[in-house]
């Protein structure tokens, strides 16, 4: 294994702030957050939904979860100039470029109309299956693009994206690729939303994370991916370097189905192996973009753990009150927001938060913050007792 040092060299995110990372950081600059209702399928759970403006695709042959993946992965690759089979030259066909995608709906859960009339012996079209054998996200890029390298699907619960993006890290130190595009991608859809509606933890109003009076994340949807390469391969592609993937790293306590462990061992764990792996000690952190969904649990474990662990100066942060819990692409969202704090050195506000919970005892940044920052943490948790972090830093 190769200890080259990991760069990000190309970004693109789609979510309720905005179709690019120019958009995103635009909405965050305004302080905008713009829930609205779901109007591409039928749903009479009426809560607060963080949904993107593409347009309704039900009659396309696409299911929506690729098209939020398309348009993040095209402005990912455009910015790191990576080539694609329709723009063919010498540097790129001898790469192997692979993709790594996290995601749980993976374009496969909005089929209920078939399966109803399967049941009922009235087939009125067999598009559905076809759609579903095409809903493997990064097999089909893999293949659109014409890349040598593999396409893997992170079906991970909510860590999905962040453990799409350490699959991405370890093929490149592994050599198996010269570049992966790694990220993750969910649309909304009544099967996830009526899940965490059952759970009782979908919020009747605009979610709070680590506020006092928190009751509850809202669900979203969108799509985020990062280039990762070595920077020999960048240096040779003449590809700008936006930011350091510093290291990865993931632990599962399996303490409950849904549940985090209440001690944070888990999270503990992934984010002390993460610190090693990068050599770095707790105090080199200056920015942490937390998992913060807003629930009672998830906050209080986080919280909790990350006033202990780290510095009483560190930022801590969480994009849920501007994007929605988007599951299997949160942790790639994540990870392009980080990224865009690091380079802009600056954090909005936490969206929500206005009383401290003084069972967690720390204050997430409550006003819009410049800062000088060069580590930071981005970390995800998931159902099953499942707990990732990413560490990245400033170049």
């Amino acid at each position: 294994m190769n200890n080259d040092k990991i760069f990000i060299t190309g970004v693109g995110i789609i979510s309720a702030l905005g179709n690019s990372f120019a958009e995103t950081y635009k909405s965050l600059l305004t302080n905008q957050i713009n829930p609205d209702k779901i109007n591409f399928f039928d749903c009479n759970i009426n809560k607060p939904f963080f949904k993107t403006n593409l347009t309704d695709t039900q009659s396309s042959s696409q299911m929506r979860t690729k098209e939020l993946a398309d348009i993040a992965f095209f402005q990912a690759i455009d910015q790191a100039k990576i080539s694609t089979y329709s723009k063919p030259d010498t540097i790129h066909r001898k790469l192997k470029i692979g993709i790594c995608c996290g995601t749980t709906v993976a374009s496969q859960l909005n089929n209920i109309e078939f399966y109803k009339q399967f049941r009922e012996g009235a087939i009125k079209s067999y598009d559905p299956v076809k759609q579903y054998l095409a809903g493997n996200i990064s097999e089909s890029l893999v293949h659109e693009h014409n890349f040598s390298g593999p396409g893997l699907n992170v079906v991970n619960a909510c860590s999905s994206g962040s453990d799409a993006i350490g699959i991405g890290m370890s093929w490149i130190k592994k050599g198996i690729c010269d570049v992966v595009i790694a990220g993750g991608a969910d649309e909304l859809n009544i099967v996830p939303i009526a899940g965490f509606n059952s759970l009782g933890i979908l919020s009747d109003s605009l979610c709070k994370p680590f506020d006092k009076d928190r009751d509850g994340l809202n669900l979203g949807e969108g799509a985020a991916f990062l280039v990762l390469e070595k920077k020999s391969t960048a240096k040779i592609r003449k590809a700008e370097i936006l930011a350091e993937c510093c290291s990865y790293s993931t632990a599962a306590d399996a303490y409950h189905l849904t549940t985090p462990r209440p001690d944070g061992l888990g999270l503990s764990t992934a984010i002390e192996k993460a610190l090693l792996n990068a050599n770095l000690k707790k105090e080199d952190i200056d920015f942490i973009n937390a998992h913060g969904t807003a629930t009672k649990n998830n906050d209080a474990v986080e919280g909790q753990l990350f006033k202990k662990m780290f510095k009483s100066n560190t930022k801590i942060f969480s994009t849920k009150g501007y994007t929605g819990h988007t599951l299997g692409a949160a942790g790639a969202i994540d990870a392009v927001l980080t990224v865009l704090s690091l380079r802009k050195q600056w954090i909005p506000k936490n969206a929500g938060f206005t009383n401290e919970d003084p069972d967690i005892g720390f204050r997430p940044v409550s006003q819009p913050t410049n800062y000088n920052a060069k580590y930071a943490l981005s970390t995800s948790l998931a159902f099953g007792g499942q707990n990732s972090a990413i560490i990245f830093r400033r170049v």
